[in-house]
């Protein structure tokens, strides 16, 4: 009962995606939003429904919107290692715990944090392309160049690979 009565201290119990948003949205706009959270669907097409379709079928994005509401908007303390495992609805709050003043952020700032976050990847060797937010190795082409940094010869004969699902479909049997 003790869990329950956390659980229903924190300001995401019973707020609806959309109106989360939409106090976001009033606050920052979506310009801030995205230069925060870099999610696409703060810079492309940005409207208050497309960002709630989004974030209804992507855990991991929803997630991060409820924890920059969180610890951003309500200021919130940062949330003990163990709570931060939760997901940000799911976590509890401490009675102790009040909300604050949305934190002031600016377009500036969001560009420093972005450099931190580059340079820390870089150290843990997850470095990528600047901005992109992806390992190195997670351009696919990483994986398949030779050790002296050249692209491997390609296979230029008419036999259909086993590396190549749709040789048969393309008529190279």
């Amino acid at each position: 009962m003790n869990d329950e009565i956390n659980y229903k201290h924190n300001p995401l119990h019973g707020l609806s995606l959309k109106s989360l948003l939409t106090e976001l949205v009033d606050h920052y706009g979506y310009e801030i939003l995205f230069a925060y959270l870099n999610i696409n669907c703060f810079k492309t097409n940005a409207s208050i429904e497309s960002s709630v379709k989004f974030l209804k079928k992507t855990n991991w994005a929803r997630e991060k919107v409820e924890a920059f509401y969180l610890y951003q908007f309500k200021s919130l303390p940062r949330a003990s290692a163990e709570q931060f495992e939760l997901p940000p609805r799911d976590r509890i709050i401490p009675e102790d715990q009040i909300a604050g003043e949305p934190a002031e952020l600016s377009l500036e700032d969001a560009a420093r944090l972005r450099e931190k976050r580059e340079r820390k990847a870089t150290e843990f060797g997850r470095g990528g392309r600047p901005g992109s937010g992806k390992g190195k190795n997670s351009g696919g082409n990483a994986e398949r160049r030779t050790q002296a940094g050249k692209p491997p010869e390609r296979n230029t004969s008419t036999q259909p690979s086993a590396n190549n699902p749709w040789a048969k479909w393309k008529g190279k049997t």
